[in-house]
């Protein structure tokens, strides 16, 4: 199967550049999953076209500000330090760096001085080598301030601008990223991040740190829109997956079937569990907010076919591809947004619905005006 099988034209005035101020007044596309028959919708309308013994699944993540702005500071050899004036008179040169995937224990009783790495992408990507060091936290004037100050050491070199770093220890990482981060925008958004979208590019219910895109399916979503789903006796559960690159990552390969995903953390609950298990057991529908959720619970599904059946809690990691072909274990429908030509989140939607009911749907899509990528709109496959 050819990646260019999934490719489609978008004329770039239909990228959402800004997300709309009230989030439920996002258009939607229904679309069958079966007959690929099309109507247009609103996402207010979302509530009424779910049956009351549905279970609608969430992903709770919570987008953190993983894109940091540094300088690189020369190999570690040449001791300098980022609490050091004499430090910025060696520092070279301009690097962005977009934290992917924390590696090591995640809790503090087993926190080591590995938990400190990070997986990233680095630009420039050819010119950051292994052992050089990263400063973060440097004000205009050039000065560091030392409650700001992050310092980071290139540990090892993968392909494509990716990295693992080596972060020196502080107090409270998270509260100086916070500080120092900025929102990852995804680059098709031309224009700086803002303080708006610290809050805006996260869902409502956003609840688990450790995203650094977010869940788009779920922005549309406003406490109003839960309310009237919790007000028709719909259930729902909620699953933790924190998007990384696995979900972003770019296909470089001629042919589907050739790429190979990165991994991303996940966790289900006791409680999402029994829920999701009820449901099938019931024959009801699961509906999955979101191409993560729909990786997480297929992903589940895979294990538990491997262990008697039933999806268990814990944590993991996910690294499953989903395209045409491939058979849905537990997910009957999907929210999703409108997704970039050839990528992995594209081909999983057209192995949802059929590629060509997918891209036909896309073609009208266009023709409407439909908003495009995260900011955008959605649709609704059942």
């Amino acid at each position: 199967m050819l990646v260019s099988d999934f490719n489609f034209d978008l004329p770039e005035d239909l990228i959402a550049q800004a997300p709309l101020a009230d989030r439920a007044a996002s258009r939607m596309l229904q679309v069958g999953r079966s007959t690929g028959q099309l109507s247009d919708q609103g996402f207010r309308d979302f509530p009424d076209l779910l049956r009351p013994d549905d279970l609608l699944v969430l992903n709770n993540t919570r987008v953190f500000p993983a894109r940091l702005l540094g300088r690189r500071g020369g190999v570690k050899s040449q001791a300098v330090s980022a609490h050091n004036p004499a430090a910025h008179d060696f520092l070279q040169g301009r690097v962005e760096v977009l934290l992917t995937r924390q590696l090591g224990s995640a809790t503090a009783a087993d926190r080591n001085e590995n938990d400190n790495d990070w997986e990233c992408l680095v630009r420039p990507g050819r010119k950051i080598q292994v052992g050089e060091r990263i400063f973060f936290g440097e004000r205009e004037e050039g000065a560091v301030d030392k409650e700001d100050a992050l310092q980071a050491e290139v540990i090892a070199r993968g392909a494509f601008g990716e990295r693992t770093i080596r972060f020196q220890p502080v107090g409270d990482f998270f509260d100086r990223i916070a500080r120092v981060g900025h929102v990852p925008l995804p680059p098709y958004i031309a224009r700086a991040d803002s303080a708006a979208d610290r809050e805006r590019y996260q869902t409502v219910y956003a609840r688990e740190r450790g995203s650094v895109a977010a869940p788009t399916a779920g922005l549309h979503f406003t406490a109003e829109v839960l309310a009237q789903i919790a007000g028709r006796g719909i259930e729902t559960a909620e699953i933790t997956l924190h998007v990384g690159l696995g979900t972003f990552q770019p296909v470089r390969v001629e042919r589907v079937e050739e790429h190979k995903l990165h991994r991303e953390p996940f966790t289900i609950t006791h409680e999402a569990a029994s829920k999701i298990n009820s449901a099938l057991a019931a024959s009801r529908r699961v509906i999955a907010v979101g191409t993560t959720t729909v990786r997480t619970l297929e992903y589940a599904a895979a294990c538990a076919a491997q262990a008697g059946g039933v999806i268990s809690a814990g944590s993991g990691e996910a690294d499953i591809f989903i395209y045409p072909g491939y058979k849905f274990q537990v997910v009957e429908g999907l929210l999703t947004n409108f997704h970039l030509p050839q990528s992995t989140l594209l081909m999983l939607v057209c192995a949802f619905a059929g590629r060509e009911n997918v891209l036909r749907a896309y073609d009208h899509a266009v023709a409407q005006r439909y908003r495009f990528y995260s900011y955008g709109d959605c649709m609704f496959l059942a």
